[in-house]
C-alpha cells in the first residue's frame, strides 16, 4: 500500500481548545466526534465530507504558526457558503498581490473557480473553494 491510497486530514494547533470549539462548532457549524479514551482533554475531532476529518488540539507553542493555508473546504455552492459564514461572523482575508487579488468580500474569482480565505481565532488559515 502507498500513502497515495490513504486518507489524510489536517490538524490545527490552538491555544485554547474551548475557545477553538466555540469557533469550529458555533461559527463554522462542525460537530465534534468522540475520541478514543484518554485523548479527550485538549483535543477535538470533527467529521467532514466524504469521510475526511479535521483534528484540533491544544498546543500554545504551535498555534497559528503556519503562514500557509492549512486546509480548504470544497463547497458545492460557494456563494451560499460565503454568505452564510459572513452572517455567522467569519471575516474573510484580503489579499492584493500579483498572484492573489481579492474583491471587497475577500473572494478570488477565477471564472470557473472561486476561493476565499479565513482564519480561526489562533490565525490558522482555511479556505472555502468552489
Amino acid at each position: 500500500m502507498s500513502l497515495s491510497e490513504c486518507k489524510i486530514g489536517p490538524a490545527a494547533a490552538v491555544t485554547d481548545i474551548d475557545r477553538a470549539a466555540e469557533f469550529y462548532e458555533g461559527v463554522l457549524g462542525l460537530v465534534a466526534q468522540d475520541l478514543p479514551a484518554g485523548m479527550e482533554d485538549g483535543m477535538r475531532r470533527y467529521a467532514c465530507g466524504e469521510g475526511t476529518q479535521l483534528f484540533v488540539y491544544e498546543s500554545a507553542e504551535n498555534a497559528g504558526t503556519n503562514k500557509a493555508t492549512l486546509a480548504g473546504f470544497q463547497v458545492s455552492d460557494f456563494d451560499a457558503m460565503h454568505t452564510g459564514l459572513k452572517q455567522r461572523g467569519v471575516t474573510f482575508e484580503q489579499y492584493d498581490s500579483e498572484d492573489s487579488k481579492t474583491d471587497d468580500d475577500g473572494v478570488i474569482d477565477a471564472g470557473d473557480f472561486k476561493v476565499a480565505f479565513f482564519k480561526d481565532p489562533d490565525g490558522n488559515i482555511f479556505s472555502i473553494n468552489g
